[in-house]
């Protein structure tokens, strides 16, 4: 594992865009799932060197709401694919330490996946480790919308006045609320996007592009990601000036 000589300046929450799974089994002349299977083997090389960093959160991009549009064997053969992970990992995560959340709107999955997922969660609910995000069936619009029907929710009620709707109240609403923000955005795969990703989360996340397609995204293409976060300067709205004299109020 790299060496990061001062922890301080880890990011404490990354995220991860797994871009490049088709491209990488069509370059190869195979079908597209045999991309997302070789993809899974950069998961748990993920996972294990976030887990040895000691961050707080990693967040994995595994299936957006948009993914629907793609070809129903696509689509099925993830599905079958997330459950068959789900029964092989997450014994391992458990011994590990690793809490298991999956984010995003579980009724668009099958009963037994419902299940399968209700399942890892509550098994390492209490673990106080890492916490693996899996954002699948996500979409940070999605995320925004019922974070607000939420709060029309509780002003209909009584329970919250219209005008205590603020950014920290709509923020508290929000998934994984109760985690750091996102410090670091990586999208693998060569695009320059955000593809409505924890769009609120995101708010001042440092964000790193590179070409390396998802099957072949090692520990060496991660630990170069979080060495390039370490090495820029975080202003959060300040002046550098501001940031190096350690001023109060300026992080969000």
């Amino acid at each position: 594992m790299a060496a990061f000589d001062d922890p301080s300046q880890l990011p404490r929450h990354v995220a991860i865009i797994m871009d490049g799974n088709g491209r990488w089994a069509e370059q190869r002349g195979k079908f597209r799932v045999s991309g997302h299977k070789a993809g899974v083997k950069s998961v748990r090389a993920a996972v294990s060197f976030a887990h040895q960093l000691k961050l707080d959160a990693l967040t994995l991009f595994a299936f957006s709401s948009e993914n629907w549009r793609r070809p129903e064997d696509e689509v099925s053969a993830l599905m079958s694919l997330f459950i068959a992970v789900l029964g092989s990992e997450v014994h391992k995560l458990h011994r590990n330490n690793i809490r298991l959340r999956v984010i995003g709107d579980h009724g668009g999955f099958s009963e037994h996946l419902q299940r399968k997922i209700a399942d890892a969660e509550r098994l390492t609910a209490a673990n106080t480790g890492l916490t693996l995000n899996i954002a699948a069936n996500y979409g940070g619009r999605w995320d925004i919308t019922q974070a607000c029907r939420h709060a029309a929710e509780q002003v209909a009620t009584g329970e919250l006045d219209p005008d205590d709707i603020t950014e920290h109240h709509l923020g508290s609403l929000m998934t994984m609320a109760d985690l750091a923000q996102v410090d670091l955005l990586i999208r693998t795969g060569g695009e320059q996007r955000i593809s409505n990703f924890l769009l609120w989360q995101l708010a001042y996340a440092e964000l790193h592009f590179t070409p390396v397609l998802w099957p072949d995204f090692d520990e060496t293409a991660f630990s170069e990601a979080v060495a390039a976060f370490v090495g820029r300067e975080r202003r959060f709205g300040c002046t550098g000036a501001q940031i190096r004299a350690l001023v109060g109020g300026c992080r969000d």
